[in-house]
Parts: structure tokens; sequence; C-alpha cells
């Protein structure tokens, strides 16, 4: 993405956007069919030749993976706290530039969370396009559509999509309860093209699905017979380009691990360490046995509780990062990165994992939900004005002697995750979105946090 940031320094200053079709695809709330209704609908008219892009609200790593492979563009998260609304605005629009269509994917329901995807399409003044499960319901589709359209006066609802109706007089039972004002963009059936791929998004990588592009090709193809290959509304976009950030990491060389054990990257934290001048290279601990020579580490999340086995096995490799680490050489470890760094692993079923040891502990996993929302981690020093913002999500605890230097903070400002610093490692299970403080990343890849 280098020629992207070469293109962000000559615009400085300058506005980017077009007209094009955009959509923000939500739902009364989770589990009625938005995330396959989305990547569907980007096959769709990619194959039909348009060009699509497609962003996903909140700070998902699993859902975009998919859409990825669904556009055949890069996806990139949007969260007015985590990216602050003048990256959405600008992101969209310069997408607009070029693209046939843009679809956001909405978080949970249509007004949940604050900010909620309902205040995206507000700050960037898209339409909502609600997915709503038909299944056993009759007129009362037209109430729910109505409370959505009606419940915030700023929210655009013209359109609606069915999902899941049982036959032809069901969807037309769903057209005729809509109120005036709001009409059917279509009435997707009960298909398995459908039901088999939304089985696994949110759960699984795509990297890890199988015949993902023959469902999504699938998939698209309902769409056509349910009459949904016409595009959304056409809407104006248009944003300040925001200016490039200094080259706080030049000539700095940050080895990344990227693999099915080690896969929760923003594409925009990547993007950043570029634009700051660091090199990139990536390696695979589940089949390298070599660390490529670099300055700084970077151990992002993942499932490393999947490959336990594997990890522990990778002798070489791991005595290169423990050598690394007794170099005094900056690693960052996030989530799964952090699991990897303690002593031991218990996985799933129990069984224990000898991990890399660069600073006490035991990880295990819980079997439930042990941290969850989004959070903010304070910079100090050089950096004391900024807030990394990210989030958590993990089925796993840490049992370490190791006091934390710090700790996040949740949004409504409650303690968050663990900091842990031992040596030249900084390690917690929070997530962080790098654009949102590039001095405090800088710091962290350069060994001054």
């Amino acid at each position: 993405m280098a020629l992207y940031h070469e293109r962000r320094r000559e615009q400085r200053h300058e506005q980017v956007g077009g007209r094009t079709a955009a959509a923000l695809i939500t739902a009364p709330g989770s589990g009625q069919g938005k995330s396959m209704v989305t990547a569907a609908m980007a096959r769709l008219h990619r194959n039909a030749g348009r060009k699509v892009r497609v962003f996903k609200h909140g700070p998902d790593y699993l859902d975009p993976m998919v859409l990825e492979v669904a556009s055949g563009a890069p996806v990139y998260q949007v969260h007015g706290w985590m990216t602050g609304d003048d990256e959405i605005r600008w992101r969209l629009a310069e997408a607009a530039q070029d693209a046939d269509l843009i679809l956001v994917e909405g978080s949970m329901g249509l007004f949940d969370g604050d900010p909620c995807s309902a205040d995206l399409a507000v700050s960037c003044g898209i339409p909502a396009l609600p997915v709503m499960d038909a299944r056993a319901m009759g007129q009362t589709f037209g109430a729910l559509a109505l409370g959505l359209a009606s419940y915030r006066p700023d929210v655009q609802v013209r359109e609606v999509i069915a999902n899941r109706v049982g036959s032809a007089y069901h969807a037309q039972l769903v057209r005729e309860s809509l109120p005036p004002g709001i009409s059917l963009l279509g009435a997707i059936p009960r298909s398995e093209a459908f039901a088999i791929p939304d089985r696994h998004l949110g759960l699984v990588q795509a990297s890890e699905l199988p015949d993902l592009d023959a469902s999504l090709d699938a998939a698209a193809a309902v769409l056509v017979e349910a009459g949904l290959d016409q595009l959304p509304a056409q809407v104006d976009l248009s944003a300040a380009v925001p200016d490039a950030p200094p080259q706080l990491l030049a000539g700095r060389r940050i080895a990344i691990a990227r693999d099915n054990a080690f896969a929760f990257i923003y594409r925009a934290n990547l993007d950043l360490l570029q634009a700051m001048g660091a090199e990139l290279v990536f390696f695979s601990p589940l089949a390298d046995s070599t660390l490529p020579d670099a300055d700084a580490l970077w151990l992002p999340g993942g499932y490393p509780e999947l490959h336990g086995a594997t990890l522990a096995a990778n002798a070489p490799l791991n005595s290169a990062i423990q050598a690394h680490h007794r170099a005094n050489k900056p690693i960052l470890a996030e989530c799964g990165g952090l699991m990897a760094c303690v002593e031991t692993l218990q996985d799933g079923d129990g069984e224990e994992h000898a991990m890399l040891g660069l600073m006490p502990g035991r990880a295990r996993m819980a079997g439930r939900l042990k941290g969850l929302g989004m959070q903010g981690m304070a910079g100090a020093g050089a950096s004391a004005h900024e807030e990394l913002r990210g989030h958590a999500y993990h089925h796993s605890e840490l049992e370490t002697s190791l006091a934390p230097v710090a700790h996040a903070r949740k949004l409504r400002g409650t303690e968050g995750e663990a900091i842990y610093r031992c040596g030249s490692l900084t390690a917690s299970y929070f997530h962080g979105y790098f654009p949102s403080a590039p001095q405090l990343v800088a710091d962290l890849f350069n060994g001054h946090s």
C-alpha cells in the first residue's frame, strides 16, 4: 500500500470523493443474516463487472476476511470511536472516486452500541438498508420496518430486505405490510447457499472455509433470482485527505507473524507502519524455521490454541524469537500473541503446550468469554497526548506472577485489559488500532515505550 500513502502526501489538504451507489447493510439485531447478504451482494456486483468496495463497522477481524474474498478488494474496519468519523468519511470518499458500489456492513442492530451503525450512516450521509429475518412473521414485518425507519429522524431507511422467506406468498405478505415511504428491495428465500456459509461467518477464518468462492457465487445467484441485482441509491461522498504521518519508523524493519494461528491484523495498521517508514516482513510461526532479520517483532492475535502442538514443536523458530528477546529488541504481542509468549498454553481439550516463555505464566482456554469491548491504551512520554484505541475479545485467561505496568480503559471509563512489560516485550489481550496513536505505536516498535 506504499503508493496509496504517497498519494495521501501529494493530496494533503485536498478533497476527494465522488458519486456512487452506497448503503449501510444493517439489521434489527444480530443473527438476521446481514453478513452473508453483504458478502453475496458484493460478489453479485463484482461478478457483474462492477468495482465493489466493502467496509466493516466495528473491530471485527473475521467478517472482513470473507468480504475481501467476496469483493476482490481490501476491506477496512470503520468505527466512530476507534477510527474516528473523519477517517471514516475519508475512507468512503476515497473509495467513491472509482467504485461502482460501496457497502458498509453494520455491527449488531442498527442502533446498538455507542457509537452505533446508525451514527456512521448519518455521519457519511448514506442510507441504512436493513436485512430482516422474516421467518415466522407476516404483517409484523412492516411494523418492525416502520420502527427502524422512525426511531431516529436523521437516519434514512427507505428500503428493506426480507431474508429467509418461505414462499412467494410469504414475500407478498411482507411487501404489502410495509408502510408508505418504505419499499421492499428484495425477498431472499431460505437457501442452503446462504445457510452453510452463514454458520461460519464471524467464527472461522476465510482461509479455513471450504469452497468459499463457490458458496459466494451460489449466494449471489440466489440474490439475482430474488430481484436484488439492482444497485442501491446514488450518494455523494466527499472528505478531506488526511496529512501523512511523520516518518517515525524510517529505516526500521518489523517482522510480523501471519498465518492461521496469527491472523488478526487490521489492514490500516500495516498501512500506517509503512507510511511511517517501516519495512514489513512476514513469517509463519506454523511453517517457518527461521525468523526474518528485523529490528522489531509483532505477534498479533489469532488462534494459537488451535495450533499449540505445532507451535511448541517449532524449536528453531522459537529459539530465534527468544534470541530476539534476549537481544532487547522490541516485541509487541496482542491477545493470541500474548498467549504464545507465556510459558505454557492449555488448549480447549486440556492439553498443555510449551510456549516461548518470554514472560512468566500460563494461558488457558476458559470455555467462556473473558474479555469483550472497546478499550483504549494511554500513551506516555512523547505519546502522552495520545490514546491507542482498539478492543478486546478473548475466551482465554492468563495466570501470571508478573504485575501489569498499566491497564487499558474501557469505553465507559472502567479498568480494561492488563498491559505487561517483560524486558523488551509489551504484551496484552488488548488489540490496538494503530492509526489512532502513531507516536505511541512508533515508541512500541522503536523500544521507547
